[in-house]
């Protein structure tokens, strides 16, 4: 698939960073709006590509503010995809669409279906946080520590998390040992996006992580659409009780939970998600 990307001014004078995956049959293609995870680029996942020329489907994102060249908005929320997703849909002429994102991507796919239900037809969401008010979860259970540390500090607000950002490091117990395993695998493609994504700093990393620790905007209830949960029980950056809770949450929730897979490995499954999408907006 050939990856177009061009940079969408919007009326306020910022811009959004997009990529789309725009092709001679674009008429008979799903549009998916893919959601990326943190700190990512938002270009779409190329391991998925073959699935996605088998299904007719046609892959559009961006990165969100803070990130390569979209300008960056404080304050931003989880609920914001929903009209990011409506600009980047309008720009290129299209109607309805998909969602499918990743990690914290995935909790903005489902906001983006919350908020915009007369536009987005089905979900899928791979490891997905839950809001940090979730009632009746406890959200850092089951977390790797220095992940506590580092949403802990955001939930201090923005001078603790830039103070923490300042002197943290990789850990590599954040990824189980199927995680690591996918890494050397074929998604090692997230070394294509997650070292372009931290270039110019770590701005849109603290700007995620501070919309995770705050109100949502949106309530996953809002949810009409069908939503497909992909997660692994050994995950240690986003724990599956947030999936868990998800499903219970949203009105047309599918769960499907693999016992041995981590934050990364989980993704293995993602293809298979996209045989569910095209299903279920058939």
């Amino acid at each position: 698939m050939r990856i177009k990307e061009f940079d969408l001014t919007l009326a306020d004078g910022r811009t959004l960073h997009v990529y789309d995956t725009d092709a001679t049959d674009a008429a008979d293609r799903l549009p998916v709006l893919w959601h990326h995870g943190t700190p990512n680029l938002g270009s779409p996942p190329e391991p998925l590509f073959p699935a996605s020329e088998r299904l007719g489907i046609r892959w559009v994102s961006y990165d969100r503010p803070g990130y390569g060249s979209s300008t960056p908005e404080p304050g931003r929320t989880v609920g914001s995809a929903a009209g990011y997703a409506r600009h980047v849909a309008d720009a290129l002429g299209i109607g309805t669409f998909a969602v499918m994102g990743h990690s914290g991507g995935a909790s903005h796919a489902l906001a983006c279906a919350a908020l915009l239900p007369e536009r987005v037809r089905a979900v899928v969401a791979a490891a997905p946080m839950a809001p940090y008010d979730a009632e009746g979860l406890d959200w850092f259970a089951g977390m790797y520590r220095s992940g506590q540390d580092s949403l802990r500090a955001a939930a201090e607000g923005r001078a603790a998390k830039e103070r923490h950002e300042a002197t943290a490091g990789y850990d590599p117990e954040m990824f189980a040992p199927a995680d690591h395993a996918a890494l050397d695998g074929i998604w090692s493609w997230f070394g294509k996006v997650v070292g372009p994504a931290l270039e110019q700093g770590n701005g849109g990393l603290i700007d995620d992580d501070l919309a995770y620790v705050a109100p949502w905007g949106c309530d996953p209830a809002q949810v009409t659409a069908p939503v497909l949960l992909l997660h692994g029980g050994q995950d240690r950056i986003a724990p599956s009780a947030y999936a868990t809770w998800l499903a219970r949450r949203c009105p047309n929730a599918e769960l499907r939970l693999s016992p041995g897979d981590g934050h990364i490995s989980i993704l293995d499954s993602a293809a298979e998600g996209l045989d569910w999408l095209r299903a279920a907006t058939a």
